[in-house]
């Protein structure tokens, strides 16, 4: 829950977009245009409306997006067909595929039986650094598969669990666990979440939406394992710093969390056998990793010019293969003698996140068609600091942390990506590396409960003071800066 200060905060944020987006509208498109195409001039200022309306969510952010592609075309910025047609890009399905996949494995408690088992794990045994590490764990790992909002709501509510548990069992002769570690353990529920998410390409929005501008703009394609080979170790290093500083930072101050061992194997027992469901979902979600991940092993054994890796690349695309492990659940047997899913379920997927990347794909798409893009980037290459590729590298994640604090993580991939490659290419440079780092680090944003959904869930729990978020988060965030910038560089041989 928000204080009463943020409450009135928030809600003067939202009534200021209606007032500054059309104003910002109305000025930019009155202003001479400066040499640029007429389109130019009047999609500059369709974007700096949709940017300040996602900054203030005065509308909802996949309306604003659908606004922006509508206004695109009744002000002719591009006909209408060429203005709609990422909304029907290849990686929409891939969205579509891969969120009916993961509500599927929300409803048949899939999520939950992997969290159970790795926690009543019996050398984990109650000790609050291993379970925090255990915790930990287990939410990057389902992140990375799963929304980390879908994730952290899951995790949160286990996590609530062991804490009345440890709450319990204090008294007399007893020693109370210290309130950091409480808020400790709900930290990296949000924080491991977010984290977790940059694993693979399907582990978060942003990650879609900054692959879709890289193939478009840069017109360099980033395959499932190509992705896996610079976001997972990104995810291992920056979850060991987590780690350890949280266990520092956030003592349990007994040796063992009372009896929350036996509650958390109790929680695994009642879950009982696997269900006829449950197994249905794990061979589709496998069957699906599997078609994700194998052309990149073709790639890396037998060469990216290979006949296997080109057939396998060319018939089974990431998209397609989340749909096909999607449409699997509509025929393998769920529970009851009914499907894995049916249609019902499957349309309770955040058709939202698809909308706003559709939107944003689009407005960045018309950026570089009429040449916007490239004015903006000669404009802001003379203000930026920083030179060469290194240097734009570490520009692009800093500004893609500060804006993702005070927006969604997916409307500041929109935002700054392509600001990104624009840049790049008026320098000269390859947009490539600080494309990528703009993408992994529009994930990052931990200080403030309005800087992801998954921060808002953890803080209404009460266990989190607000500053002590902004403390850890910004740890966090200085944390995230290195790592990106650091593995992006380095392991930027694996996608070149």
């Amino acid at each position: 829950m928000l204080t009463a200060r943020e409450e009135r905060f928030e809600a003067v944020r939202r009534r200021a977009g209606f007032v500054l987006a059309p104003l910002a509208f109305a000025t930019i498109l009155l202003l001479p245009a400066g040499g640029m195409k007429p389109e130019a001039h009047r999609l500059a200022a369709v974007m700096a409306a949709v940017v300040i309306l996602w900054m203030t969510e005065a509308l909802p952010m996949p309306a604003t997006a659908l606004l922006g592609a509508a206004a695109a075309v009744v002000l002719r910025v591009a006909p209408a067909k060429e203005v709609f047609a990422p909304f029907a890009d290849p990686l929409i399905f891939l969205f579509i595929g891969s969120f009916i996949l993961a509500r599927a494995i929300f409803l048949h408690g899939l999520d939950r039986r992997v969290a159970y088992a790795v926690l009543g794990a019996r050398w984990i045994g109650g000790r609050p650094s291993r379970v925090l590490l255990a915790f930990g764990a287990v939410t990057a790992t389902l992140s990375g598969w799963m929304s980390n909002t879908a994730t952290t709501a899951m995790m949160f509510g286990i996590g609530m669990s062991i804490l009345s548990v440890m709450t319990a069992s204090g008294g007399v002769g007893r020693p109370t666990v210290d309130p950091r570690y409480a808020t400790g353990l709900m930290l990296m529920t949000s924080f491991a979440a977010s984290i977790g998410g940059l694993a693979t390409p399907v582990g978060t929005p942003p990650n879609v939406i900054g692959i879709g501008f890289i193939r478009g703009m840069v017109k360099q394609e980033i395959t499932f394992f190509e992705w896996m080979a610079v976001g997972v170790p990104v995810v291992v290093l920056l979850f060991i710093c987590l780690y350890l500083y949280m266990n520092a930072l956030s003592p349990a101050g007994v040796a063992v969390l009372g009896n929350s061992a036996e509650v958390i194997r109790s929680a695994r027992a009642e879950l009982g056998p696997w269900s006829s469901g449950q197994r249905s979902v794990a061979l589709a979600f496998g069957l699906t990793a599997v078609l994700w991940i194998t052309p990149g092993l073709f790639a890396l054994t037998l060469g990216e010019e290979s006949a296997a890796y080109r057939a396998m690349g060319a018939r089974l695309p990431e998209s397609a293969a989340a749909l096909i492990g999607a449409l699997l659940l509509f025929v393998l047997p769920g529970d009851g003698g009914a499907r894995a899913i049916t249609w019902d379920d499957a349309a309770r997927i955040d058709w939202g996140v698809i909308l706003l990347y559709g939107g944003g794909f689009a407005l960045g798409v018309l950026s570089f068609q009429t040449g916007l893009a490239e004015a903006v980037g000669r404009g802001l290459t003379g203000f930026l600091p920083l030179r060469g590729e290194f240097g734009l590298l570490l520009a692009s994640v800093v500004v893609a942390v500060l804006v993702s604090e005070t927006t969604s993580n997916t409307a500041s991939a929109n935002m700054v990506v392509p600001v990104v490659i624009s840049i790049a290419v008026a320098q000269g440079i390859d947009p490539l590396l600080p494309a990528l780092g703009a993408t992994m680090a529009a994930s990052l944003g931990f200080m403030l409960p309005v800087s992801t959904p998954c921060n808002a869930i953890v803080y209404g729990s009460g266990y989190v003071p607000l500053m002590r978020m902004v403390r850890y988060g910004l740890i966090l965030d200085l944390i995230g800066i290195v790592v990106i910038t650091g593995a992006v560089w380095l392991l930027a041989p694996l996608v070149r």
